[in-house]
């Protein structure tokens, strides 16, 4: 007789990993249907028709998807059927193109923007200097300074002085500004193929990246085709593309 033995998991565990799996498709979706959460239900439910992505089983269905999307704050319902992205669903979406579009990035180590320089900044190196009004009391090298004062006073008249002190050199961090341009002209959908969708994507992805990992640096994104103008991070979804040249 043979055993096997797993991790139990009730149904409502099972569907909200189904439901996290969804979200990712259905965050596709939404960039595709310019932030249009109506016409990305509206596709979600055509798929749903032909590849039976959703259960007959209790809780496992569309429309508890749809609840469970509410109920997780990515949508709003303003009656009538009709439904709105959220502040957190927006958010959700640049989360969701940054893990399909820089999932690699998690196996390298995190930090922020180096420098040749040293000065201030929180990585401490391994470098010393004598001790300067003003460097953070967290960065002195007590093993140095304590040898310092046993050199200057020896040991019967050991004191701690200023001129004693050492300190550990820090690697300066310099933040930057980013602007992310992006074509709304015509040749973005010339001869039907959809090219605003995946620079979208790029977009919330290096938008995500930044705000998450670079919350100093400054971040602009432009629109450009005719003319050019700003818009707001929150803005990238919904950008569509016109009847503009470039």
């Amino acid at each position: 007789m043979w055993f096997q033995y797993s991790e139990w998991r009730d149904e409502q565990n099972l569907s909200r990993m189904k439901f996290e799996d969804l979200m990712r498709l259905f965050s596709q979706l939404l960039v595709q249907a310019n932030g249009d959460a109506g016409q990305a239900l509206s596709w979600l439910t055509h798929l749903d028709e032909r590849y039976h992505l959703f259960s007959d089983k209790p809780g496992q269905g569309l429309g508890d998807f749809i609840e469970w999307l509410k109920q997780q704050g990515y949508l709003k319902d303003n009656g009538g059927g009709v439904f709105q992205l959220t502040s957190k669903g927006n958010r959700r979406i640049r989360q969701d193109s940054l893990d399909r579009i820089f999932s690699s990035l998690r196996k390298g180590p995190a930090g922020d923007h180096s420098t040749p320089d040293t000065g201030q900044g929180v990585e401490r190196l391994s470098e010393t200097r004598p001790y300067r009004f003003g460097d953070a009391p967290s960065n002195i090298d007590f093993s140095a300074s304590i040898s310092n004062a046993i050199k200057h006073h020896g040991l019967d008249q050991l004191r701690l002085n200023e001129d004693d002190l050492e300190v550990y050199e820090t690697e300066h961090l310099a933040s930057c500004a980013t602007v992310l341009a992006i074509d709304i002209s015509h040749s973005m959908v010339l001869y039907g193929e959809d090219r605003i969708t995946p620079a979208k994507n790029v977009a919330l992805a290096l938008a995500q990246l930044i705000l998450t990992r670079y919350p100093k640096d400054k971040l602009h994104v432009l629109i450009f085709g005719d003319d050019a103008r700003e818009v707001k991070v929150e803005d990238i979804p919904f950008i569509q593309v016109g009847p503009f040249h470039t």
